[in-house]
């Protein structure tokens, strides 16, 4: 097994990609709007990807927030709302913010599961702060820390009790950051003291089985590295300081905050201690130069994966999930 999870060009396999995956045996697959069309299609791709492996337990990723970041959207699918609905209700009515997130995510989550996607993207733990770029904005759970933390632990009780595993991103927190590291590297100045608020939703859930890094320079802690590539604060601040033990992701390799040639990024994510390279644009040469790049999955890494696998239990009953956004909806009324 190679330590990366892969894209996908279109609505099917093609036959080189077959016959790649086949071989070179990623540890997953994330899916984006070019592979999203019908339910059957989606199904059908899903379960070809886990017949090319043998594994019903295969991590088959999407990024399904709500709101803006929806690569599954209606007619065939429901629409979601942001964080920052649950925020508003927060204000409002803690108690029942926290169970709309809940039911939201659960609600969301039997989407993925009735066409076979076993994880997804969601919660976002960043903590938010006025001025922040709008690549974060109303996909923040909130401004305080604890209030982020009991968000996002609904949220990933939600995806658990729809069949899906969630992924909290993006660590160590990109809230502070003031540009989008889709297009530049962020840059932040803040003191060790003022990131413990940062963190802090992190720690609060590093029982999680999956995380993702954020591509984010953070000056306190190494003025040369953003955390993915940064073997000091993978292990000093995520790893120990976080205690994150679950299995570590890099954000998209392809954003414009990362420099150097793609097969490279990967390889220093690698190095630096994550766990799994994330490359999400099907570029049949990049994925080629990534799997020369990379050594095969550490033993460590590859224990973090069996663990975050055996997590995966998809459902077979999607009934409910009309009840489910009623009640979503009559709670988020309150605000």
């Amino acid at each position: 097994m190679k330590p990366v999870i892969f894209g996908l060009a279109g609505h099917q396999l093609t036959a080189d990609e077959r016959a790649f995956f086949k071989d070179s045996v990623p540890a997953g697959y994330i899916l984006f709007g070019r592979n999203i069309d019908t339910r059957a299609q989606v199904r059908a791709l899903t379960d070809e990807l886990r017949a090319l492996h043998g594994d019903d337990r295969l991590p088959i990723l999407i990024d399904q927030e709500g709101g803006r970041v929806s690569r599954m959207k209606p007619p065939h699918w429901l629409a979601f709302p942001p964080g920052g609905a649950f925020d508003r209700l927060y204000d409002v009515a803690p108690a029942s913010a926290i169970e709309a997130a809940r039911v939201n995510a659960e609600a969301l989550a039997l989407d993925l599961s009735e066409v076979g996607i076993t994880v997804d993207c969601l919660p976002l733990l960043d903590v938010a702060i006025p001025g922040g770029t709008p690549a974060i904005g109303d996909r923040a759970l909130g401004q305080e820390p604890m209030r982020v933390a009991a968000l996002g632990r609904a949220v990933l009780d939600g995806l658990r009790r729809g069949g899906v595993l969630g992924t909290i991103k993006h660590m160590p927190g990109h809230g502070r950051a003031m540009v989008d590291s889709h297009m530049e590297l962020p840059r932040v100045t803040a003191s060790d003291e003022e990131l413990e608020q940062d963190i802090a939703p992190f720690r609060a859930l590093n029982g999680a089985e999956i995380g993702m890094t954020g591509h984010i320079l953070f000056e306190a802690w190494d003025r040369d590295r953003c955390a993915t590539h940064s073997p000091w604060i993978v292990e000093q601040i995520i790893r120990q300081k976080i205690g994150f033990e679950g299995l570590l992701l890099s954000d998209d390799l392809d954003m414009k905050a990362l420099a150097g040639e793609v097969p490279d990024r990967a390889a220093r994510a690698i190095a630096a201690g994550c766990d799994i390279a994330l490359n999400c644009w099907a570029r049949m040469d990049e994925m080629i130069g990534i799997v020369e790049a990379l050594p095969d999955i550490s033993d460590a890494s590859h224990a973090r994966v069996d663990r975050a696998r055996a997590a995966i239990n998809p459902v077979t009953d999607w009934s409910h999930q009309a009840e489910l956004i009623a009640k979503r909806d009559a709670l988020l009324a309150l605000a």
